[in-house]
C-alpha cells in the first residue's frame, strides 16, 4: 500500500515511523463507539512487563501465539483467526479507521475476539515489549513501500526490525512478507536472507510468485492486480 503523505510535517517521531498516516475519513458514531468501548478491553499494556508465556494474554485456550503488523481492515487477520482456531493472534495497526473496521467485527464476534490482542500504533515498540523466542510466525503484508529514497529509512524491512524479528521469532517460526512493489521486494530479499538467523524458503520460482497455502487476497493485493502490479510472497525460517 502506497501512502506517500508529503503533506505531513516531517517530525523527528513521523521520521522514526514506519507507517504514514493516523487517520482517514471521520469515524461514524458506531465506529468511535467500538474504538471507545472495545479497545481498551483488547489492547495490549506495554507499560506491564509481558508474560513469560504470552498464551496467557487471551481469555482462549490456544497453543501458539501469531503477530501481523499494519493489518489495514482486519480482513487477513480475521481470516487466520477463523481458519486457525488453536492460535492466538496479535494485531498492531496505528491507522485508526483500520482498526474501527476490525472492532466492528470482533464486536459481533466474541469468539474470535478472545483469541485477538491489538497495538493500536506502530509495532516496534511492541516487539521489544514481546518476550524472546515467544512467536511462531510473524506478517507483514503490502507494508507501504515508501518509494521515494529520501523516505527508504522509513521501510519497516531493515537491520534494527530484522533483528528484532529474529529475538522474538523462535527457531522454525516464519517471517512472511507479501508485497506488490517490486523494488522492495528486491529490498527485502537483498537484507533477509544474508542474515544467517533467517532462511528464505523457497525452492522453486512458483513459491514466491504464488501466495501460501490459505491466502485469503487482500484488497490492497486485488488493487494492485487491477493496476498491473505482480505481487510476490516471501516465507523466511527463523534458523
Amino acid at each position: 500500500m502506497i501512502d506517500d503523505n508529503d503533506s505531513a510535517p516531517e517530525t523527528p517521531a513521523r521520521m522514526a515511523a514506519f507507517y504514514g498516516r493516523r487517520k482517514g475519513k471521520p469515524l461514524r458514531k458506531g465506529q468511535t463507539e467500538v474504538v471507545e468501548t472495545l479497545l481498551p478491553g483488547l489492547s495490549i499494556d506495554l507499560a506491564v512487563p509481558a508474560p513469560a508465556d504470552l498464551k496467557a494474554l487471551f481469555a482462549a485456550d490456544i497453543d501458539d501465539v501469531w503477530m501481523e503488523s499494519g493489518f489495514g481492515g482486519g480482513e487477513h487477520l480475521l481470516n487466520l483467526a477463523e481458519s486457525h482456531p488453536r492460535i492466538g493472534f496479535i494485531g498492531a495497526e496505528p491507522f485508526v479507521n483500520g482498526m474501527a473496521k476490525l472492532l466492528a467485527i470482533l464486536g459481533q464476534r466474541p469468539d474470535l475476539a478472545a483469541r485477538i490482542r491489538l497495538h493500536a500504533a506502530d509495532a516496534v515498540p511492541l516487539l521489544d515489549w514481546l518476550p524472546e523466542a515467544s512467536l511462531g510466525r510473524f506478517y507483514l503484508l503490502y507494508p507501504d513501500p515508501w518509494p521515494k529514497t529520501r523516505h527508504w529509512k522509513r521501510r519497516f524491512v531493515g537491520a534494527d526490525n530484522i533483528a528484532r524479528l529474529a529475538r522474538v521469532l523462535r527457531p522454525g517460526a516464519e517471517f512472511r512478507f507479501a508485497s506488490d512493489w517490486s523494488p522492495y521486494v528486491d529490498w527485502t530479499l537483498q537484507r533477509v536472507p544474508p542474515d544467517v538467523r533467517f532462511r528464505w524458503l523457497a525452492e522453486t520460482s512458483m513459491d514466491w510468485k504464488e501466495p501460501w497455502a490459505g491466502w485469503p487476497g487482500t484488497r490492497y493485493e486485488a488493487k494492485a492486480v487491477r493496476e498491473g502490479r505482480v505481487p510476490a510472497y516471501l516465507r523466511f525460517g527463523r534458523v
